[in-house]
């Protein structure tokens, strides 16, 4: 076991760190825009083969759960496990957990809450990662193939799955953080940790940076993720089955019905 993950690519102390927008970032990014792409266009062969829709929702629990699995054997075969900084409080880990949920008992409840809160953390986090560790290292993989599983979950219970969010839970999903925020911040102040960064920013660059100076960055946080969930949200309903989409056609559809039934 101990071979196993041992080598400069399990080294927790490796030299190379990462660096944002090198090639190995690009390439992480485009793989995952190449997958959202795949699920969008194949969606309708997809919602019609069953064994290959079920097949794609256990690939996905699978990956989310391996990935919890295998960074917590990380932590502790490269002793770096630490209550500050390894219990899953961070928002990307937390939507990780719920989404395999989601995912097992096809939670209509915990839908909104990836869909906005999972893609927005984890988009962020994969345009901007708060990382240490340079590609092939396991850190660099797992990072990336564990916040795209987010993503891909959501678009998965979207687009195959059918189901369909509301203005309404935008609302329910700030609320949702902001309880989030305050039972992980009562665990900082105990711990002394920095989850969820409402101690601090991170040590590397990222978004916050431009944000303002500490606790003001959180108080645009919540700006920022309730402008991003709109925005999102707008785009689901000009897409193709939304509902902005759905009335369009139906107005365009009428408008030709009557202009082909005049008199001539």
């Amino acid at each position: 076991m101990d071979r196993l993950w041992s080598g400069p690519w399990f080294d927790a102390n490796a030299p190379e760190g990462f660096e944002a927008f090198t090639p190995s970032h690009g390439l992480a990014v485009l793989g995952l825009i190449v997958c959202v792409l795949l699920l969008w266009l194949t969606g309708g062969w997809i919602r019609s083969n069953k064994p290959v829709s079920e097949g794609i929702r256990w690939l996905l629990i699978t990956v989310l759960i391996l990935s919890e699995v295998t960074l917590n054997i990380w932590y502790v075969m490269q002793h770096i496990w630490d209550i500050q900084t390894s219990l899953p409080l961070e928002l990307c880990s937390v939507t990780l957990l719920l989404s395999i949920l989601m995912l097992i008992f096809r939670s209509r409840w915990l839908y909104p809450i990836i869909l906005f809160a999972g893609i927005g953390g984890a988009l962020q986090a994969v345009l901007t990662p708060n990382l240490a560790y340079a590609f092939p290292h396991y850190r660099f993989i797992h990072f990336f193939i564990a916040h795209s599983a987010i993503i891909l979950a959501a678009l998965y219970m979207t687009w195959i799955e059918g189901l369909k969010p509301t203005w309404k839970s935008v609302g329910g999903v700030m609320l949702f953080l902001n309880g989030l925020a305050l039972m992980v911040w009562i665990v900082d102040d105990a711990l002394g940790a920095n989850y969820m960064f409402l101690a601090g920013k991170p040590s590397t660059p990222s978004i916050l940076d431009f944000l303002g100076p500490y606790p003001l960055y959180i108080l645009a946080e919540e700006a920022i993720a309730l402008l991003f969930f709109s925005l999102l949200m707008l785009l689901f309903e000009v897409l193709p089955g939304g509902r902005l989409y759905v009335r369009f056609r139906k107005g365009a559809l009428h408008d030709a019905d009557r202009s082909t039934s005049k008199p001539l």
